[in-house]
């Protein structure tokens, strides 16, 4: 066999398990209930990326096999350039949610009727029961709009993740997305001038130049700051610590992300909280004030991108990544290998490695097939990842209802004075109160008492609060209709239902906490089972749901009006209760923890079959 070969053999890695888990995965018992503890079940990683890492650390702090499985697992804490990129986070955030907030008054209702021309509510007693408007274009018009912006944000982000992970790495697209945010935001003020609204058609038109550069700039910015905060932790391998109590625990680095991830959507949260000062800048002033405030916290990301460019890890971009998966799946689907996809298993598999086919074809031309047997690993557990980022489109339009919904009926209800979009501020006011209770109390109590919760139990809680509030709204939106004078075509009579405003709260309230189930727990998935030279093509992936959901909004935006507001809801809790179904039992798989998903050679390319033999070449033999 060729050196060639033989060179890649030598940073193969072990089979894959039955269960299609790769093989830096341990079977653990506390995440697989039906088992017994048995030393045959563990599958030990053996990659030589693993070695080397595990060569440099003391080998005391190397746990066994039983400390594993027995012991406690804990997060490392969040270093500094952490810290940085959750405070760009929040900036990020706050400007995104701030201007997004009043879209739908904006565009759906007309210029409030003895107001300032601006947008704002008549003074006194006249705009009590007012909403904020300015190009009166209806609600299936705003639906359709708002729903482009929401589509487009959570599309671009994949076109940010393959430039990231292929030509510019993390920090340098994070750098050139916040440029293009700041021009959306200089944009974005202009049809919001009153004289620029006085002409809804050119208003219109500006503004939808504004959303699209805007949408552009998250594009950029989303796939990469979370994938880059996760790049900051101190730990790639667990490690055993002694708290000062004496107890011995795990350093994971599961765990570790999973607390980062936390705090970073505690982040989005309160920038997102930041819409409630827009939604009563443009009731009370008018919407040039309500979009210009973003803009102004905006300042502070380039000013965080500085101070912190020197003390970041910065994977760089590998150039051939996407390239290198469509050659392996070129591989797998070849010579009618598509037919047998379906079926899945080693054999599938086993085409695209580059151990196998140097042993079938007696040599390996690494020009041709430039990837290790782990990346072949790294998209198949990324793949068994994606079938559950698959559902949570479902959850996310019971977050909240389908296009309008939530809006139209809110219209309908009793304000006394309170902006009809100040309700949906609720939601991250949620997040930010349950965000702490279950990063440093459930989570925490439910593993000291050796019970953590397990990802799919995570996802599965989530989409029973979505199911519970979307029962609620149903209920409400048909006690609106039986008080509504004008009957099932509540949302556009001239007069509201006594029903009071706050009854959405648990609407808004409950599935939002249901996002630290769901949404945090798919970020988790997709940073630790993708591959090391991927991670935010990945993520870009696991935000799409929200694009899928957007569409879906926009293609219903034409029925999701009266008088059918209420079945929407009910179809939502029906879908989220069955989808709650299947976590912990058709996904119960991937349950099992991670411990290997972040080693800095793979991030950098150094495992590749031509860098290995570059390092041969120049006599450097330290692999």
């Amino acid at each position: 066999m060729s050196n060639t070969a033989n060179t890649v053999l030598d940073f193969q890695s072990a089979p894959v398990n039955p269960r299609g888990q790769p093989t830096s995965e341990l079977a653990h018992t506390e995440y697989d209930d039906d088992k017994k503890f048995n030393s045959e079940d563990i599958t030990v990683p053996v990659t030589s990326s693993v070695s080397r890492g595990r060569d440099e650390m003391d080998m005391e702090l190397v746990p066994t096999e039983e400390d594993l499985l027995t012991l406690r697992k804990v997060a490392a804490p969040l270093p500094w350039a952490g810290v940085a990129m959750c405070l760009i986070e929040f900036a990020e955030r706050a400007s995104y949610y701030g201007c997004r907030g009043p879209f739908n008054n904006f565009i759906n209702r007309p210029l409030p009727v003895g107001g300032n021309g601006a947008g704002a509510v008549a003074p006194g007693a006249a705009g009590l029961n007012q909403s904020a408007g300015a190009l009166g274009r209806g609600s299936v018009t705003a639906t359709a709009l708002v729903q482009m912006f929401n589509f487009l944000a959570y599309v671009m982000p994949i076109i940010g993740g393959i430039v990231s992970d292929t030509k510019w790495g993390r920090f340098k697209t994070i750098v050139i997305g916040t440029a293009v945010g700041g021009l959306a935001h200089i944009i974005l003020v202009i049809p919001a001038i009153p004289s620029i609204i006085s002409n809804p058609d050119g208003s219109l038109a500006a503004f939808i130049i504004s959303i699209l550069v805007l949408a552009g700039a998250a594009g950029f910015i989303k796939p990469c700051l979370g994938p880059l905060l996760c790049d900051q932790s101190p730990v790639r391998h667990p490690t055993l610590k002694v708290l000062p109590s004496g107890e011995r625990v795990i350093v994971d680095p599961t765990t570790t992300v999973q607390r980062y991830l936390l705090v970073f959507y505690w982040c989005i949260n309160v920038g997102s909280f930041f819409a409630v000062a827009t939604t009563y800048s443009a009731r009370l002033v008018g919407f040039w004030l309500a979009f210009l405030l973003p803009g102004i916290i905006y300042l502070m990301m380039p000013v965080v991108l500085v101070m912190v460019s020197k003390k970041l890890y910065k994977a760089p971009p590998q150039g051939s990544v996407v390239v290198e998966v469509g050659k392996v799946f070129g591989r797998l689907l070849a010579d009618g290998g598509w037919k047998r996809m379906w079926k899945g298993g080693d054999a599938f598999w086993d085409r695209a490695r580059p151990s196998v086919i140097a042993e079938q074809e007696g040599g390996l031309d690494v020009t041709k097939v430039f990837w290790d047997d782990k990346f072949v690993d790294e998209i198949r557990q990324t793949l068994n990842a994606c079938a559950v980022f698959a559902l949570i489109p479902i959850f996310t339009l019971g977050n909240g209802g389908i296009g309008n919904s939530a809006n139209s009926m809110s219209g309908a209800m009793t304000l006394n004075g309170v902006p009809n979009d100040l309700i949906d501020k609720f939601n991250p006011l949620a997040i930010i109160i349950f965000a702490p209770i279950l990063n440093f109390g459930l989570y925490p109590l439910f593993a000291h008492y050796g019970r953590p919760i397990k990802p799919m139990t995570r996802m599965a809680i989530g989409f029973l609060l979505a199911c519970f509030s979307d029962i609620i709204a149903a209920i409400v939106q048909w006690r609106i209709y039986a008080l509504s004078a004008c009957g099932y075509y509540a949302s556009t009579c001239a007069t509201v239902t006594p029903v009071s405003i706050w009854l959405q709260i648990p609407i808004i309230m409950v599935p939002a906490v249901g996002e630290l189930f769901v949404n945090v727990t798919s970020y988790e998935l997709a940073y630790t089972r993708s591959p090391a030279r991927m991670k935010a093509l990945v993520y870009a992936l696991a935000l799409f749901n929200s694009a899928v959901a957007a569409a879906i909004s926009l293609a219903c935006s034409k029925a999701i009006q009266d008088p059918y507001l209420i079945y929407p809801w009910i179809a939502l809790a029906c879908a989220t209760f069955l989808c709650s179904i299947l976590f912990p039992t058709y996904f119960k798989h991937l349950n099992i923890p991670m411990t290997e998903f972040a080693d800095k050679d793979r991030m950098a390319g150094n495992d590749q079959p031509q860098a290995i033999l570059d390092k041969k070449a120049r006599g450097d033999e330290d692999m």
